[in-house]
């Protein structure tokens, strides 16, 4: 049996947005028996030069709903960021995530599958200096799965283990299998 679309999107971004709402919970947990706050985690960065941790899981949402979503509209179009909010909030986003993900159906994704994408994304003006500043649009062709398979899904993987390495570089008690989130075994 041939991968599908939905197959190659939809269960795994869920996969890994489960695992997320699981390693922020377990930072919840971390926090209540050390007494720290988590909302100390939002500004958290592994470098300097590197967005917060408060980014890297609305950028992890965005990869994946409205990753999936482009499939469909062939428009990645996803909604502004909303920046530093509580820790709580993050998690709420995260919930949103998986409800908006669990949403699509195989017959819906799958009917999107082969159709040519014409996506505008945005690179850096200067490609030496990726500091944050405007960024230059160009036209990419693709289909639905290589937009997911080449964009989305590298950028949602980026982004969701970043907000793992903040969790872990701060002492959060995780490690890989939280990362992997529940494998997906063959059915009997």
């Amino acid at each position: 049996m041939a991968t599908s679309l939905y197959d190659l999107s939809v269960p795994t971004f869920l996969q890994t947005v489960r695992a997320m709402a699981g390693f922020l919970d377990r930072a919840i947990a971390h926090c209540a028996e050390t007494g720290a706050d988590p909302d100390d985690f939002v500004e958290a960065r592994l470098y300097p030069d590197m967005a917060p941790f408060h980014f890297q899981i609305e950028a992890a949402c965005h990869h994946s709903v409205w990753g999936v979503l482009t499939a469909k509209t062939g428009s990645f179009t996803p909604p502004d960021l909303v920046g530093p909010i509580p820790f709580a909030g993050l998690r709420a986003m995260v919930g949103e995530a998986v409800t908006a993900l669990e949403a699509f159906t195989p017959a819906e994704v799958n009917s999107w599958a082969g159709k040519t994408l014409n996506i505008t994304l945005h690179r850096p003006l200067d490609e030496n200096d990726r500091s944050w500043k405007p960024w230059a649009p160009r036209q990419h062709a693709f289909t639905p799965e290589t937009f997911l398979l080449s964009f989305s899904l590298p950028n949602f993987h980026f982004h969701a283990v970043t907000a793992y390495d903040i969790l872990r570089m701060r002492g959060v008690p995780i490690g890989k299998r939280d990362y992997e989130g529940r494998l997906r075994n063959k059915s009997v």
